[in-house]
């Protein structure tokens, strides 16, 4: 299925880039790209906690938050990110750039 998750993931990044040109200025268009994020539940998480070896797979030094994806998609919607569009945000705490991954 490698094939298929790559060609949607690059027919969703080149739709970004088209609905950026086509809406713009009026409509902001971004894609976040979260990596491993631990989006289990509290109780979850404290029955399974996840392993020094997980977070150890991240530069940041620990497995992502849905609110570390939250954050980023609040920055888009700020002021601040007024003149950003166009664009793909990877919210991966690294992890994608290291490309080594642990057994």
């Amino acid at each position: 299925d490698t094939e298929a998750y790559a060609a949607s993931k690059g027919g969703l990044l080149a739709l970004t880039h088209a609905l950026a040109i086509s809406l713009g200025p009026e409509v902001r268009v971004n894609a976040v790209s979260p990596g491993w994020i631990d989006a289990r539940d509290p109780a979850a998480r404290r029955a399974e906690p996840l392993t020094d070896a997980d977070h150890a797979q991240h530069p940041a030094g620990r497995v992502g938050t849905v609110e570390d994806v939250a954050a980023m998609v609040a920055w888009l919607l700020s002021r601040q990110a007024g003149f950003v569009t166009g664009q793909e945000f990877v919210v991966d705490g690294g992890m994608s750039k290291k490309m080594i991954y642990s057994e």
